[in-house]
């Protein structure tokens, strides 16, 4: 995903690059300008600027000219830690929608490190992958795993690694104490180092499972894996459609909403339309409005919506009745209501392809709920909440697209819907909890 520098309003109501970490302490900025020169990057004259889990810094990306400073080819995505609390932080660019999970799996298995490493040094590297370049689809079909690669500055991680061969060689050889030189080097590697008896200053692990994404590369690709199938979903003229791993890979065309919608259901990774969880969620009440918003934007695109209230969007819809009607999905979601309510489930099967992605959600307990909520996204373009929650690159190349006067629309939404309490309304709508 390559962001350009948004507008203004998302900045100011922290709809993008919010919750970051200010980095202005002078001994901060040195340390990752540091870890810049280590990447054969310049360093930053900025005397304060934000970053994210991986150290991505907006401000240090548009000084430099170059969102993917530290994503040189959208793969080995390069990282820089100057403190442990960058695991609270959120991933606001990256190129696969798990460089988020990755990370908090590092840092949360590396924890005692990190927090010894950090005290002294920066902690920089690549997630490294089989792939230098991705080229086609079985490039990123050949990325099973991930290594961390991890270096220090001031190399405080090498001589941690050298300083515990010397104490090995100090309990194995009845002599080595008699080796001035040796203990000389050791008092000076301690004095960097510490107690490494004390101090875990090398990571215990650095190998992880590369699982389910979303990538930006060709125009945005799915990969979901299950025991004996793993399947792609994307545009059929992405480069290897249909021809890398036929006999193991399931290929699927964004485009076929049927098989799409088929296959997620398929594969227990759907919540089906249910009175149990439909009727307390207020979920098609929200799909309505949503449709009923678009359809208002498309026929208005400048008109201000800032007052806007249910009574007059019900006025709207009376009034406009023709074009609801032509549209079908608003109708259609009052008729899945009313069906639910009598019979406590919707007939999936008797609705049109598109429409069934507006009457359900991911389960809340597979493990690829956000990811599915992000494709299911995909087919409501118009629920600009759904879209920002769990599909950021796309509602944010949408929010480009928008007039002035529904961009303030989108965020005044945003604020009042989704900013004011973000668990709360997950777990209203999606079932899902932090």
């Amino acid at each position: 995903m390559t962001l350009a520098k948004k507008p203004d309003l998302l900045r100011d109501n922290e709809l993008i690059y919010g919750r970051l970490l200010p980095v202005d302490e002078p001994h901060l900025i040195q340390r990752y300008n540091k870890a810049l020169a280590a990447f054969g990057l310049e360093p930053t004259r900025l005397k304060s600027f934000q970053i994210d889990r991986t150290g991505f810094s907006p401000e240090v990306a548009e000084e430099c000219g170059d969102y993917d400073y530290l994503d040189p080819n959208e793969v080995n995505r390069r990282f820089i830690i100057l403190t442990p609390s960058q695991i609270d932080l959120p991933v606001v660019h990256t190129a696969f929608s798990n460089t988020s999970q990755l990370m908090f799996e590092f840092m949360s298995k590396n924890r005692r490190a990190i927090d010894a490493l950090t005290i002294k040094d920066v902690i920089y590297g690549e997630i490294e992958d089989s792939v230098p370049k991705v080229n086609d689809i079985e490039d990123l079909l050949s990325i099973n795993q991930v290594e961390f690669k991890v270096l220090s500055a001031e190399d405080v991680l090498g001589k941690a690694a050298e300083l515990g061969k010397l104490v090995d060689r100090l309990k194995q050889e009845p002599d080595a104490w008699r080796d001035n030189a040796m203990l000389e080097r050791m008092v000076d590697l301690a004095k960097v180092c510490g107690d490494i008896r004390e101090n875990a200053l090398v990571p215990d692990q650095v190998i992880f499972r590369h699982n389910a994404y979303w990538t930006s590369h060709f125009g945005g690709l799915y990969v979901f894996v299950d025991p004996d199938m793993t399947t792609v979903i994307c545009d059929p003229a992405a480069p290897g459609f249909r021809r890398s791993r036929p006999w193991q890979v399931s290929y699927l065309s964004i485009n076929d909403a049927d098989k799409v919608f088929r296959f997620l259901a398929a594969t227990g990774r759907l919540d089906l339309p249910r009175a149990s969880w439909i009727e307390a969620s207020g979920y098609l009440e929200h799909r309505a409005e949503m449709v009923v918003r678009a359809l208002i934007r498309d026929a208005e695109p400048n008109r201000n919506l800032t007052d806007v209230d249910k009574v007059w969007l019900q006025t709207w819809i009376h009034g406009h009745a023709d074009l609801i009607a032509s549209d079908g999905n608003f109708p259609f979601l009052n008729a899945a209501k009313r069906e639910i309510a009598q019979f406590g489930h919707l007939k999936i099967e008797d609705v049109p392809p598109r429409q069934r992605f507006l009457v359900v959600r991911a389960r809340p307990d597979h493990p690829d709920a956000w990811l599915t909520n992000q494709l299911i996204s995909d087919f409501v373009p118009q629920d600009f909440v759904s879209r920002y929650v769990f599909n950021k690159p796309g509602f944010y190349k949408d929010f480009d697209g928008f007039s002035d006067a529904w961009r303030s629309h989108v965020v005044d939404v945003l604020k009042t819907t989704y900013l004011k309490d973000k668990a709360a309304l997950r777990a209203r709508l999606y079932g899902l909890t932090d």
